[in-house]
């Protein structure tokens, strides 16, 4: 038994879609989870730039003693998860890999969409790891820029016609080309779930890159003997590197509970 946190971390609220399906499943493990708001988006950063983050957000989780790191953000999962892994001694997981195997088990026709931040998208990491498992499938990958944006300021919900008229536009190349899959390739976009699924239809499957990767982790940490055994509910600690109050309000509403009184803000480049 285990009983060390994991660490979690995204550009801002995207990665409480990993968090809570972690929290979900694992209900007795210890959580700590650190949110750049200070930096979002990361999609539009260069890979150098992200390196650098990714490593003062991993430094700052591992002054906790994890043991294990979740990058809950699509973009450094794309550019600095190997960097990552090659400098830490404990696990560290990504979004990728998890949402390919996914991918290949629900698509029935090989056509596959797929949607993430610039960086993401620029890096092809989903669509090597797609083409591993379904040689030859027909992906069509879309930048959406602006949906990060969207999220970090509360416009999500279906009815919104701000996020709706972005969607219609950044995905109406998608749909034309007849995926019956969709991979929501950054944690922030299954915020946007309704939105999304309203303008594909109930025929395209979508693929949470959060979920899945916090299925992944689960498994990881069964088979190495790392899974927290004892009784009880485990402790979620939030951390920020912008001003609590935005994100206590919004990660409250999307998480079904007041986390107001657990939000700290951090001063990330003293990491």
């Amino acid at each position: 038994m285990d009983t060390r946190p994991i660490g979690v971390f995204d550009s801002g609220l995207g990665g409480l879609t990993a968090l809570r399906e972690l929290a979900r499943i694992m209900p007795e493990e210890d959580l700590v989870y650190f949110g750049d708001t200070g930096r979002v988006p990361y999609g539009s950063r260069s890979k150098d730039i992200l390196v650098k983050y990714a490593r003062q957000d991993t430094t700052f989780l591992r002054s906790f003693d994890p043991k294990a790191i979740v990058i809950a953000c699509g973009t450094v999962s794309t550019t600095a998860l190997d960097v990552l892994q090659a400098e830490n001694d404990i696990p560290i997981f990504g979004v990728v890999e998890s949402a390919a195997r996914a991918t290949a088990h629900v698509t029935h026709n090989r056509r596959v969409g797929l949607i993430g931040t610039n960086a993401s998208i620029r890096s092809g990491a989903y669509e090597r790891a797609l083409e591993a498992l379904l040689p030859g499938a027909a992906v069509t990958a879309r930048a959406c820029p602006l949906l990060v944006p969207l999220v970090e300021n509360g416009r999500f919900q279906p009815g919104d016609v701000v996020a709706e008229t972005v969607i219609s536009e950044y995905l109406a190349p998608v749909k034309a080309a007849g995926v019956d899959t969709l991979i929501l390739g950054c944690t922030h976009y299954p915020l946007l779930r309704e939105v999304i699924g309203a303008y594909m239809g109930p025929d395209v499957a979508l693929v949470d890159v959060g979920e899945q990767c916090a299925r992944w982790v689960k498994k990881q940490l069964e088979w190495k003997g790392l899974r927290n055994e004892r009784p009880g509910a485990g402790r979620h600690r939030y951390y920020v590197s912008d001003s609590t109050e935005d994100f206590s309000a919004l990660a409250s509403i999307f998480l079904g509970e007041d986390v107001s009184g657990e939000v700290e803000q951090i001063e990330i480049t003293a990491y």
